[in-house]
Order: structure tokens, then C-alpha cells, then sequence
């Protein structure tokens, strides 16, 4: 049988891929004490089989592990070794207390390199562009006191959202899309998005986010297993990323450069509304390394604040919606404290510990990015006797942590009374700790998105009920299920909300009179250009 020289160029690829990898391996384990334990791998692509399936709900996979091999274990795919850790304070011993040497990125090859996103804050390695990033982004949403200056804004956006649901209740999702995105470009560019249809920037930023989570699952696009085979022409089989890629990465360009350019030209028409990007352009801008990084910081305040937020909210909704009691009791607190003449605000926060305890454990319950993104180690380590080689990506199971049974009672029911100081029972662990990541790759968004959830969840309880939706006289019971990905979000469901009572949707529709629609400025986006 004759090969072609391809098929030999790529079996001889691999083959050296293998004999590397092992030779790297024997040197670094050389006098160390042995991985983390874990499945035995097939030569040349070692634990390749291993790797959650897709469609696979990588949390749960992962959790297998901590049976199987304890609470900290490990597999090699192709030379990469891949660190599991389903234990919080082996998390917290690795990513807090040593993140001098564990709060790097891995190099993804597919959503880094190929389409671009090593450019971002999310998958950026530990170095001075990521310093300059979080630097720039502390600035506004560092404390409390910083992030306080976009309540009214968040306030505006979260009853805007209230309208459209009072509108056209059945498109839920894509209201609170609307919403976190609208609040976030505001931000970030001082761009009024579209109220009552379908908005340029913030679908483009939104489909980027929606990739972003496929692109970058460990392990998901086979290239970041055999990094060579993106040197393969694109009709070789197996290579349908590369086409894939070339799109994602004009779509994210687009993303990147188009409000850029929207800033650019407002304030060169004095015309630009104070945001993020311009007082970071007012700053420095005329060096390429300055337009670079001001971009970058810009878009990492959409990727660190818009899809988690949606996930969310979306979640809340699922959580009412199957727990009706919880609902009464949040509705009664806001009732009590707030009154029936008005909707609740942010001053009201610290007066309503149980619509508190609803965030937390709305948060708990289903944490957004379920599996954080990995850590990537820059030394060596040993860790519970381990070895933990230079160059490891690490992987904590979050979605755990905030089921572990010995931590929390009953993990898997919808309880907020759970973190409240009642009758002598003792809150349990505030789920912040976990679900907005660890060290010094904790989300710097963090503080904002806190708000946002809180906002919807007491604006949306003040003013409507929540049901299981009732069709053909049957009621409907979604299922609590939930989509893999970096960020996971509900899998589609239905429900009914309607308005409380006459008086509250009286309060809703006042919210006109108040936060008045303002116009957008998609035509001005539409117009301006940007260099390819």
C-alpha cells in the first residue's frame, strides 16, 4: 500500500509529539515524587479518551475523579498534564496561598491563538500586559465606592428590563441579554444600545461571548491536543477548525475594533458620552502597544461582566420558577421593609438579608463558570505529596464546591435560608469565595456583576409572580438542567411571569417617567469605519 508524503509527514508528526512528550516527562519527574494519581493513558495520546465528551457537563465529569482517585488527581493528554482538583482547600492552597506560581494561563491554541482571544484578560499568561489590564479595570470597579457610581445606571437598565417583561414576558432570555449587555457597553463605551429591537453591538459582542465558551473548554477542538495540525492544509480531514477559526476571528476583530472606532469618533466630534475606553484613550493612544491595551481592557469588561450576568439571571428565573416558597418569602421581606409604593433600590440592600441569601444561593446553586478556566503553573510544586510540574494546567471543580454535601445541607434544593443566622443555625459558606474564581485571576467584575444580580432579582420579586406555565391545562415543570462550557447556562425553558398585582404593574409602567428610553446610537456604530 503506498502513503502519501502528508499521511507520512503526519504520522511522523505524532510519533515525535509522543516520544517528546516523554521525554519531557521522564526529565521533570526525574527525584520528584510521582503526578497526582489518575486512568492510564494509551500511547502517543495518553489520556485523550479521557477528556469530557461532547455536550458532557464537565463538572460532573471531573467530580468522578474525586472517587475514583481522591481529592486531587491528574491525566496527560498528548504530553500536556492536566490537574484536577476537586477539593476547596487544595484549591485554596494552590491558587491563594501559592499564586506566585500557579496563576498563569494555559496556551490554547484554538481559542488563543487561532481566534485571538490570548489577546484577552480571561486567557492572557501572567504578565505585564495582564497587570496593565487589571490595573486599568481596578480604576472603576476596584471597591464598592467605584462600582456605586454605575447604580443609577444599573438601576435604569434592570427597569427597562421590567418593561419588557411586562411586554412580552415569553422572551426572557433575550431581554436579560439585552440588559447586561446594554449596561456593560454603556460602560465600557458610552454606547446607548437599541431599546425595542435587536442591537447591533451587543448581539456582536454577545455571539463573540457565546463562542468564547465553546473555544475555550480544554481539550474541545482536537488542535489543542496536536498543536501541529494546524499547519495541515484545510482540506485535510480533521481540520475544519481552521475555517471555523478564520470566521471567529474576524467576528471577535469586529467585535474589538468597531466600538473602538465608534469612541474614536465621538470624541474627535466632542460629542462622547464620559466611559471606560475614552478616559483610558484621554490617558495615552497614540502608541500601538496603547491602542492595543485600551481595546483589550475595554472588551475585558464585557467578557468579564455580560455572559456570567445572563447565566445569572437565568438561573434565578429557573430557581423561582421551581420553588414557589422561596419566591412567597422574598416577596413578603420586600413587602414588609420596602412598602407597596415603590419598587426596591440598592439603599435597600442592607435591609433585606433574605433577597441577600436569594443571590447567594443563586449563585451557589448553579455557578456560572462551573469549572473556572484553568490555571496554568509556572514552577514546579508539590502539593499533598504530588508533583505538580512546570507547565500544568490546573482545573478546579467549582460546581462542587458548592455542592459538597459536607459543606452544604441538602445541595442540590433551592434553600437561601441556608446562609441566614436564625434559631441558632449557622450560615454556611458564602459561595463568593468560589464562583468568581481565585488569587490573582479573580474576576474583576466581581463587584458589578454582584449588583446587577441583586437588582434583578428584588426589582423583578417586587413586581411579579413567577409560575410553571400552564398549557392545554397541564402545568409545565422545566427541568433544572444545565449546558456545559466555560459558562454554563440554563438549557432553554418556559415559564409564566406576570404582574403582580394592577398596582405593581402600575409601578412598572411609571418606570417611563423615570428612566426615560434614550436613543441609541447604532447608526453612529453602523457608520464608522476601522482599519482591518
Amino acid at each position: 500500500m503506498d502513503f502519501s508524503p502528508l499521511a507520512i509527514s503526519l504520522a511522523i508528526g505524532v510519533v515525535f509529539v509522543y516520544i517528546a512528550s516523554k521525554v519531557v516527562q521522564f526529565f521533570k519527574n526525574g527525584g520528584n515524587p510521582p503526578l497526582p494519581p489518575g486512568p492510564k493513558g494509551l500511547p502517543i495520546v495518553g489520556n485523550l479518551n479521557d477528556l469530557p465528551k461532547p455536550g458532557e457537563f464537565e463538572a460532573h465529569h471531573w467530580l468522578k475523579h474525586k472517587e475514583l482517585y481522591g481529592p486531587i488527581s491528574s491525566i496527560n493528554v498528548a504530553g500536556q498534564t492536566i490537574v484536577i482538583v476537586n477539593d476547596a482547600q487544595i484549591t485554596f492552597e494552590l491558587l491563594e496561598k501559592r499564586s506566585v506560581k500557579h496563576s498563569s494561563r494555559p496556551k490554547q491554541v484554538f481559542a488563543g491563538d487561532i481566534v485571538g482571544w490570548g489577546n484577552a484578560l480571561a486567557l492572557s499568561p501572567y504578565n505585564s500586559r495582564f497587570r496593565t489590564y487589571r490595573k486599568n479595570m481596578s480604576r472603576i470597579m476596584g471597591t464598592k465606592v467605584t462600582v456605586s457610581q454605575f447604580n443609577t445606571l444599573q438601576e435604569a437598565e434592570v427597569s427597562h428590563f421590567l418593561l419588557h417583561l411586562l411586554e412580552k414576558p415569553e422572551t426572557l432570555v433575550p431581554h436579560i441579554r439585552k440588559e447586561a449587555g446594554a449596561v456593560i457597553l454603556k460602560i465600557a463605551y458610552g454606547y446607548t444600545a437599541e431599546s425595542h429591537k435587536d442591537d447591533l453591538l451587543v448581539d456582536m459582542a454577545g455571539d463573540a461571548m457565546d463562542k468564547f465558551g465553546r473555544a475555550a473548554v480544554p481539550g474541545a477542538f482536537v488542535v489543542d491536543v496536536l498543536p501541529f495540525l494546524r499547519n495541515l492544509p484545510g482540506w485535510f480531514p480533521g481540520t475544519g477548525f481552521q475555517k471555523l477559526g478564520r470566521q471567529w476571528r474576524a467576528e471577535l476583530n469586529e467585535v474589538i475594533e468597531k466600538p473602538y472606532a465608534f469612541v474614536k469618533h465621538q470624541m474627535s466630534k466632542g460629542k462622547h458620552e464620559t466611559s471606560f475606553l475614552s478616559r483610558l484613550m484621554e490617558s495615552g493612544d497614540s502608541h500601538p502597544e496603547e491602542q492595543f491595551t485600551n481595546k483589550w481592557s475595554a472588551m475585558a469588561l464585557y467578557t468579564a461582566g455580560a455572559d456570567t450576568t445572563v447565566s445569572a439571571i437565568a438561573t434565578f428565573f429557573l430557581a423561582m420558577t421551581l420553588y414557589p416558597e422561596v419566591q412567597r418569602k422574598a416577596q413578603e421581606e420586600i413587602d414588609r421593609v420596602v412598602g407597596p409604593d415603590r419598587l426596591p433600590t440598592m439603599e435597600d440592600r442592607e435591609h433585606l438579608p433574605y433577597i441577600e441569601a436569594t443571590v447567594k444561593e443563586v449563585l451557589r446553586w448553579h455557578p456560572v463558570a462551573p469549572m473556572a478556566l484553568p490555571h496554568t503553573s509556572t514552577q514546579d510544586d508539590i502539593c499533598e505529596g504530588y508533583f505538580i510540574p512546570k507547565g500544568s494546567m490546573i482545573l478546579t471543580n467549582v460546581w462542587h464546591f458548592t455542592h459538597d454535601p459536607d459543606v452544604y445541607q441538602d445541595p442540590m434544593t433551592f434553600r437561601p435560608e441556608r446562609f441566614l443566622d436564625t434559631d441558632g443555625h449557622k450560615p454556611e459558606p458564602d459561595p463568593r469565595i468560589f464562583v468568581f474564581g481565585f488569587g490573582r485571576r479573580i474576576c474583576p467584575g466581581r463587584l458589578l456583576a454582584d449588583n446587577a444580580l441583586y437588582l434583578n432579582v428584588v426589582k423583578t420579586l417586587a413586581a411579579f409572580d413567577i409560575s410553571k406555565l400552564i398549557e392545554n391545562g397541564k402545568e409545565i415543570t422545566p427541568e433544572a438542567r444545565f449546558e456545559p462550557g466555560v459558562v454554563s447556562h440554563a438549557v432553554p425553558f418556559r415559564n409564566a411571569i406576570k404582574p403582580r398585582s394592577a398596582h405593581h404593574e402600575k409601578l412598572v409602567r411609571a418606570i417611563e417617567d423615570t428612566y426615560p428610553w434614550q436613543e441609541s446610537d447604532s447608526k453612529i456604530l453602523e457608520s464608522v469605519h476601522y482599519d482591518v
